[in-house]
């Protein structure tokens, strides 16, 4: 499957923007591996259920908020980098990047997430 690793990607997207437990714990289990390992500047988590405890505590911090990606997805060697941000209405929360670490099957394995763009 040549799109597996940009429908994960999209389901991973999904789980931040859905609150139905049982929708959210299906994506995360179509997307990540058991053992996923997510960072960025606030988290540094491993596995599915620390992932699905970690949006559920940001969505209670940011109710309403929707996650986008918002470029294509390069993809070389099972690692994918894209661009990401996140609205609450009409105003633009946070934006930032991703690598992402992606197993033969396309599932997630790692997400490295980055907050902000950088300067030149």
């Amino acid at each position: 499957m040549m799109n597996a690793h940009i429908e994960n990607l999209d389901r991973m997207l999904a789980v931040w923007n859905t609150s139905d437990l049982s929708e959210r714990a299906a994506l995360t289990d179509a997307a990540l591996e058991h053992n996923v390992h997510f960072v960025d500047p606030n988290h540094n988590i491993i596995g599915r259920r620390a992932f699905l405890a970690m949006v559920e505590q940001i969505q209670k911090q940011i109710p309403g908020a929707r996650y986008t990606r918002t470029s294509n997805v390069d993809l070389q060697n099972n690692h994918c980098r894209y661009h990401w941000a996140i609205h609450q209405g009409d105003s633009l929360l946070m934006s930032g990047f991703d690598v992402t670490e992606v197993n033969d099957a396309g599932k997630i394995v790692k997400v490295i997430g980055f907050f902000g763009e950088l300067e030149r």
